[in-house]
């Protein structure tokens, strides 16, 4: 029921910029945190930002300043843009939301800044 779509991912030099987005949908999407992860190989999953259901938004500090996340309640999609990416931002890409302490995932977009 269910359902978290990521896209936008691709292959971008260091300096530039991609736009992801999540299409939510099997969510009562404005009463829902949402959140950008992202994983390396070999790394753990971490949280890259993360917004409420009243747009208050959190970043990792690796990210302030270059990403920002939104989201659009009438379409139910959040959008991650990144700016000035840099190789260390390379990784699977994970929209995520936490119900009732379950958490959904999509099913991950890459992302590969070359140098």
């Amino acid at each position: 029921q269910v359902q978290l779509v990521e896209s936008g991912g691709g292959l971008v030099q260091a300096g530039g910029s991609l736009r992801l987005s999540c299409a939510a949908s099997g969510i009562i999407f404005s009463t829902e945190s949402m959140g950008w992860y992202r994983q390396a190989p070999g790394k753990q999953r971490e949280l890259v930002a993360s917004i409420t259901s009243g747009s208050g938004t959190n970043y990792a500090d690796s990210v302030k300043g270059r990403f920002t996340i939104s989201r659009d309640n009438a379409v139910n999609t959040v959008v991650l843009q990144m700016d000035s990416l840099k190789p260390e931002d390379t990784a699977v890409y994970y929209c995520n939301f936490n119900h009732w302490g379950y958490d959904y995932w999509g099913q991950g977009t890459q992302v590969t800044v070359s140098s």
